[in-house]
């Protein structure tokens, strides 16, 4: 056996020894021992895509959904810097990924070989471990080398502070079976589980959160034991701000207009905390993020003492796990946020009934209303999230993710699809126009690769929406050129390109009927930048203003 069959045979196995699933391949020759030896393992779910940076987040989606590590393998040269927005939302956002890169062996490198670039911790900072396995041999402790590694690689992107692992894999040819099947000793390992068991070490001690019933809960993206916590503060008599992606928007003590309260003065002085307890990484919101700067003692709680989110610098404690006790007394201060919450979101709501128009913030409302127990929706980074913050009404039963590490654009319908796939059930992603075209690559699909069931409703405002809500917006002679970005790109005919059922959303009314297909589809609903802009503000006021009456009545 050629010795690149036989680590790329060692190293499949071992990974799904491990745990893997899931793997997402794009084509290319150096990879090819890889290649051939995925497609022989029964235990693993192939996805073969032909662009790197659609394989990459459609592995991110998978994973980010899962939980679990996905393994995203390419050839040399730019195909493995392809991954490299991937790998950096994977680090940001906590998400496990093994990044295994093909590559030439050293006497090729820098003598002008074909498709050979510096591949040694090309990724930088952005992976939890990097590696250069080095070139495969045949001689005795190669194969426990090889287990040892894939061992390493799938625990370190697990625990205890998921992220990206990169493995470099340098290959001589031949580079396919030369149907030999020698090897100067056995291949296989001596036990059906994984060559290194990893134990990983308990939490530290619990922090216990000073008793108080004027506390807050803020939940933003990437939080974990959301269930223990919300129920925690319920039974203390705190309030629940939390960011749709971070999951925790359901239940009595949830807020669903916090972004609008915490933007009236009024209400911030009379509403100051002793404690705030974040889970997961806030950001959607600068006046939270400002309210988090007011409170006495700010608790973050993250799963890892390696990194934590604390985005105002105003953490006080941070710990892997805190106690909030339930306190005795009244419970004027949930009954005081909960009320100005009702006020605010009824204002808001009632700005967006006033037609039937179709409309971004109602959009993303209603389809969070809409969507059927147990769906998942993938939110773009940009303003789709941000509508769901200020809209969405606590529900229970759906998922909602967003890639808000790097808050990119990149590769959104790529994660949408991995996402869909891992979670199995209906699936729905809000996209931006410039979102979506900047990954219809995520499109191309293999007929004999898995498709999801997947709806993918894309705002059309024919550029970059945002924009026109931040200062920019007043520079009106380069606006439109440089921040705007007008494009004339036909949704429809994507659709058709791809072979995929179009639809195009008119009014609010036919929600429910455009959400009913099955299958990867595209929902189109074209919006207008500045009425949309307007449209904010229009919200923003009537919230503010609905606030200041009910604090002065």
């Amino acid at each position: 056996m050629n010795p690149a069959t036989a680590l790329a045979t060692v190293l499949v196995d071992e990974l799904t020894r491990c745990g893997l699933t899931d793997v997402v391949m794009a084509p290319g020759s150096r990879s090819a021992a890889l290649a051939m030896a995925l497609f022989e393992q029964s235990k693993v779910r192939l996805h073969v895509r032909i662009d790197e940076r659609s394989a990459s987040f459609l592995a991110l989606g998978l994973a980010k959904r899962s939980g679990r590590p996905v393994a995203v393998v390419c050839t040399s040269g730019t195909a493995a810097a392809n991954f490299h927005p991937a790998v950096v939302e994977a680090h940001e956002s906590g998400v496990p990924l093994l990044v295994l890169t093909a590559d030439r062996p050293p006497e090729l490198r820098e003598t002008g070989a074909n498709q050979t670039i510096d591949q040694m911790k090309l990724y930088g900072s952005a992976t939890r471990w990097s590696c250069e396995v080095g070139v495969p041999e045949e001689r005795p402790g190669m194969v426990a080398y090889w287990r040892s590694l894939a061992s390493r690689a799938w625990h370190v992107a697990l625990d205890p502070d998921p992220g990206p692992v990169h493995l470099n894999l340098a290959f001589r040819e031949p580079l396919v079976p030369d149907g030999d099947e020698s090897w100067c000793e056995p291949l296989d390992g001596d036990a059906p589980g994984p060559w290194t068991k990893v134990r990983a070490a308990t939490p530290g001690s619990v922090l216990h959160v000073p008793p108080t019933r004027r506390g807050v809960l803020v939940v933003g993206d990437g939080a974990v034991n959301v269930k223990r916590y919300v129920a925690a503060a319920s039974m203390a008599g705190w309030p629940v701000l939390a960011e749709p992606n971070g999951n925790a928007r359901y239940g009595d003590h949830a807020l669903s207009s916090h972004h609008f309260l915490l933007g009236v003065p009024e209400f911030v002085e009379r509403h100051h905390p002793e404690v705030v307890v974040t889970l997961g990484k806030p950001g959607l919101s600068r006046p939270l993020l400002s309210y988090l700067r007011r409170a006495e003692e700010h608790v973050v709680v993250t799963p890892s003492l390696a990194r934590w989110p604390d985005p105002v610098r105003s953490a006080t404690q941070v710990a892997q796990e805190a106690e909030i006790p339930v306190v005795s007394g009244d419970d004027a201060w949930l009954k005081a946020w909960r009320s100005a919450d009702l006020v605010a979101r009824n204002a808001v709501d009632a700005v967006l009934d006033e037609t039937g128009e179709l409309s971004e913030p109602r959009l993303a409302r209603d389809l969070a209303s809409a969507m059927p127990g147990g769906s998942l929706l993938l939110a773009a980074a940009s303003m789709p999230i941000r509508d769901l913050d200020q809209t969405m009404h606590p529900r229970r039963g759906i998922r909602i993710l967003a890639n808000r590490g790097a808050s990119g654009i990149d590769g959104l319908v790529s994660t949408a699809v991995g996402a869909a796939m891992a979670h199995g059930n209906r699936a729905f992603a809000l996209l931006g126009d410039l979102a979506f075209l900047h990954d219809q690559n995520g499109l191309v699909i293999g007929p004999q690769d898995h498709r999801p069931d997947l709806a993918l409703v894309v705002v059309n405002n024919a550029g970059g929406g945002i924009f026109s809500l931040l200062p920019q917006a007043a520079f009106s002679e380069s606006f439109e050129r440089v921040f705007g970005t007008p494009h004339q790109v036909d949704l429809a005919s994507v659709a058709a390109a791809h072979g995929l059922p179009y639809t195009r959303l008119e009014a609010m009314d036919g929600l429910t009927k455009v959400m009913a297909g099955e299958g990867l589809r595209i929902v189109e609903a074209r919006t207008d930048r500045a009425a949309n802009a307007a449209l904010h503000a229009r919200m923003r006021d009537a919230a503010h203003e609905a606030v200041r009456a009910f604090l002065g009545a």
